[in-house]
């Protein structure tokens, strides 16, 4: 139990948020002061609008582009597409399904995956088109693993290896309005968080911290925290979210450089917020899938 292996000690590339369509998202999005890229499609029926950290992690809201390709694609047991349906049978359209860790052996981790019964499915490699902000067009070629434990109907987790990384600069996706520079802490829930701690370290290669109220891991680049149900419950903007027993994406905690910035923005634009000593949280939304919170 809790056995890291220093050889894969992972960082997080991105989270997954289901959404029920990406322009309603990106108008959630742009209101929340995030910069959001141009929708990409993959071929096998789901479609995303990235938004991009200068830490290297990214948000992918994903939705439903193309439902006949979408069905196919699991009837041939995609594993990508087969996690998303079961998170959207489970929790509906919206909400926050997966972290994805960034590998350099995609085939390795799937192994290891096995190995510790914790594997999700088949790897799928695939490759997409992306549009460049100069109008040119490249592609990008990922090699996905997939892991979860038995008792996981929705939530997942996957590394991704870049076997051809897409040729686009980020640095103008990477400057938002509200000062978000990265992820700083990823806050999940469980009735007993012990549980999928696992899980976690089979992922990210790091062994859990116990807390009081659950148990964290220090990824190379962001912390992962889960939280038991009750307190999870009690977080600001979380009174009237139904939180199951099992693992569940809560919410994401956001780096910024000035909180005032942030919170003049979100005024502005007229979105509901709670400030708590040096966090201000928004309540998960339509577009958004999971409390977003900001610090500095």
């Amino acid at each position: 139990m809790f056995s890291a292996d220093s050889a894969i000690t992972q960082s997080v590339d991105h989270l997954v948020l289901p959404v029920s369509g990406l322009e309603s998202t990106r108008d959630r999005l742009v209101s929340l002061g995030f910069t959001v890229a141009a929708d990409a499609r993959h071929p096998f029926g789901t479609e995303n609008a990235c938004v991009f950290f200068s830490d290297g992690t990214y948000l992918e809201p994903l939705a439903i582009g193309d439902k006949a390709v979408y069905k196919s694609s699991i009837d041939a047991t995609n594993s990508f597409t087969r996690r998303d349906q079961l998170f959207r049978a489970a929790r509906g359209a919206e909400g926050f399904s997966a972290i994805v860790a960034k590998t350099s052996d995609a085939v390795s981790d799937h192994a290891r995956f096995e190995a510790r019964h914790m594997s999700a499915g088949s790897m799928l490699q695939f490759s997409r088109p992306m549009k460049k902000p100069d109008g040119t067009t490249g592609e990008g070629r990922f090699l996905l693993s997939f892991a979860a434990e038995a008792r996981m109907r929705a939530f997942f987790l996957f590394s991704c290896q870049r076997l051809v990384a897409l040729p686009v600069d980020r640095s103008a996706l990477e400057k938002h309005a509200n000062g978000v520079s990265g992820i700083g802490t990823i806050i999940l829930s469980a009735k007993r968080p012990a549980d999928y701690a696992d899980l976690i370290t089979a992922v990210f290669g790091k062994p859990p911290q116990l807390l009081a109220d659950g148990v964290t891991f220090e990824t190379r680049n962001a912390r992962i925290t889960i939280l038991t149900t009750e307190v999870a419950q009690a977080l600001p903007g979380m009174e009237d979210v139904v939180i199951p027993h099992e693992l569940y994406g809560a919410g994401i905690v956001y780096t910024v450089a000035d909180l005032a910035v942030t919170e003049s923005l979100l005024a502005a634009n007229g979105v509901a917020s709670t400030r708590t000593g040096g966090r201000i949280t928004v309540a998960p939304a339509s577009g958004q899938g999971a409390f977003f919170a900001f610090e500095e």
